[in-house]
């Protein structure tokens, strides 16, 4: 054989044998719905979102721009980036709302330029009902037109019962709705998004394209929040899980990978989508990014900590 001819073979085996890679999410499956416990394409079909979130805006705000996003796009195979906007800390939207919108329009532009999805969150554990409905006022009759967009309307609840959550949520869907009748929407359950039974036990009512959120740390949540979780499913409660990682739920502590792989291998046999924490560069295990590594993405391997090698490796793995 030629050697322009063998060079040619081993190129195209090659090619063969890497991911195919969705080269535009929005594209492929449009504006996306709830049907029973599933989140689905335009089409009807089946989705699984799988990406990674940014850390709190108001403390990594140098990683909210248009190249990091790229980047999780094409080299991390991300379908999916959530926006972290921190109402706690210094320097947060309630204290610098001007700052905090600059950084999350950022990213959702970004997203909308890329072709994929994007989880505005609502990142706090309190509840600011007047604030919140502003706020998605504002974000979905600037951005609900588009389909990328998903409304994460409170990230952690930690004290409010599931009654006070119930009226707060409704508040804020109602608010959204006014603007954009159609994009998914995602409500959060008391104790840190831990309490999924008490959803399955007294749902909202009304409203469609709404999902309902968990949040877990392999190295601290186990089988028993994981037997909730598809207790809940069970009983028709749509799960969409927006936080995860593979340590304790400090964001410190070792890896538990096992752990990790147990809830992945969950949440695909439900159809779960998963969104893991966080591209921040803090002296932590969750942080996946090494403090010398650029804001606008191209991180190669070394400045990558084990936690962001890991999640790259299972969003390439699940994310064809």
């Amino acid at each position: 054989m030629k050697r322009k001819a063998l060079l040619t073979l081993i190129a195209m085996l090659t090619a063969m044998s890497l991911p195919i890679v969705a080269t535009n999410p929005v594209k492929e499956w449009g504006q996306l719905q709830v049907q029973g416990t599933l989140l689905c394409s335009e089409k009807g079909q089946p989705v699984v979102l799988r990406g990674v979130s940014f850390g709190w805006h108001n403390i990594w705000p140098r990683f909210y721009n248009k190249g990091a996003v790229k980047w999780l796009k094409d080299d991390w195979h991300a379908t999916v980036v959530r926006a972290a906007m921190g109402l706690m800390i210094e320097d947060n939207y309630l204290e610098n709302p001007k700052f905090a919108l600059s950084c999350v329009e950022n990213v959702v532009k970004a997203a909308i330029q890329q072709g994929i999805y994007v989880i505005v969150d609502w990142h706090s554990h309190k509840m600011y009902t007047d604030e919140a409905v502003k706020f998605f006022d504002y974000i979905s009759k600037k951005y609900g037109k588009h389909p990328n967009v998903i409304y994460e309307i409170f990230n952690e609840p930690v004290d409010d019962s599931w009654q006070s959550l119930k009226e707060y949520a409704s508040a804020v869907i109602k608010a959204i709705r006014a603007n954009d009748p159609d994009n998914v929407i995602l409500v959060g359950c008391p104790h840190w998004d831990q309490d999924i039974h008490l959803v399955a036990g007294s749902p909202l009512r009304g409203f469609d394209n709404i999902m309902y959120t968990v949040h877990f740390y392999a190295a601290t949540h186990g089988q028993q929040l994981r037997d909730r979780m598809v207790d809940a499913v069970k009983h028709g409660v749509p799960v969409f899980v927006s936080e995860c990682a593979g340590m304790e739920a400090s964001g410190n502590g070792p890896l538990n990978v096992e752990e990790w792989q147990r809830w992945i291998d969950t949440m695909e046999q439900l159809g779960i989508s998963w969104v893991n924490w966080s591209i921040s560069d803090k002296d932590e295990t969750c942080s996946m990014i090494l403090p010398r590594a650029k804001a606008n993405g191209k991180w190669a391997d070394d400045v990558l900590k084990k936690s962001g090698k890991l999640v790259r490796q299972f969003l390439r793995q699940y994310n064809p």
